[in-house]
């Protein structure tokens, strides 16, 4: 099922999320409508706040990115309480977007490479580390999960020329090809 993504304003985005475990109420069918909403919205990630829950989820699929770079072909995985524990290497821009900030893109520096600790959906833990486009993708959801969004990396001097462009977002005066909660606005 497709569920509405929530638009930057809403208070969602802002909060600390809260560990699930293997038995959190519909975890499987959660994941799946999750990875529906993110496909459907042509994203790359998508975190549980974007959908309105408070807790530490994220589904990744980063094999758009797989021409570019190989080994992003077969990353297509739901990450239950990660913590991005370590990074590593050189900071690098790259251009990002967030399906919570429709038609914004701003570049954003991130370091290079990640260490992660994750449990998968059957409470599985993992350590793994990661770099390049998936490193990057993986610690944009993992913002989301500490109440931090792409534009919290940007300067006051940037965000304050992109002021009138959130505010457009947060009162739905954006246009988007996919189902939106907006914080200002009761029906979309």
């Amino acid at each position: 099922m497709i569920r509405p993504i929530v638009a930057y304003g809403d208070t969602v985005l802002r909060r600390q999320t809260e560990t699930i475990g293997p038995d959190y109420p519909d975890l499987k069918q959660l994941v799946e409508d999750m990875f529906e909403t993110m496909e459907h919205a042509n994203g790359v990630g998508l975190a549980a706040p974007q959908i309105g829950l408070s807790i530490k989820l994220i589904v990744v699929d980063a094999t758009p990115f797989a021409e570019e770079e190989p080994k992003c072909a077969d990353f297509r995985k739901a990450l239950m309480n990660p913590e991005i524990y370590a990074t590593e290497g050189e900071e690098w821009a790259f251009e990002e977007g967030c399906l919570s900030f429709p038609g914004l893109h701003e570049d954003v520096m991130r370091p290079e490479t990640v260490h992660i600790r994750y449990q998968d959906i059957d409470g599985t833990p993992h350590d793994e580390v990661y770099d390049g486009y998936v490193a990057r993708i993986l610690q944009h959801e993992c913002d989301h999960l500490n109440g931090k969004t792409f534009v919290d990396h940007l300067s006051s001097l940037r965000k304050s020329f992109l002021r009138r462009k959130l505010d457009n977002i947060t009162k739905g005066a954006v246009s988007v090809d996919y189902k939106m909660r907006f914080p200002n606005l009761k029906h979309r």
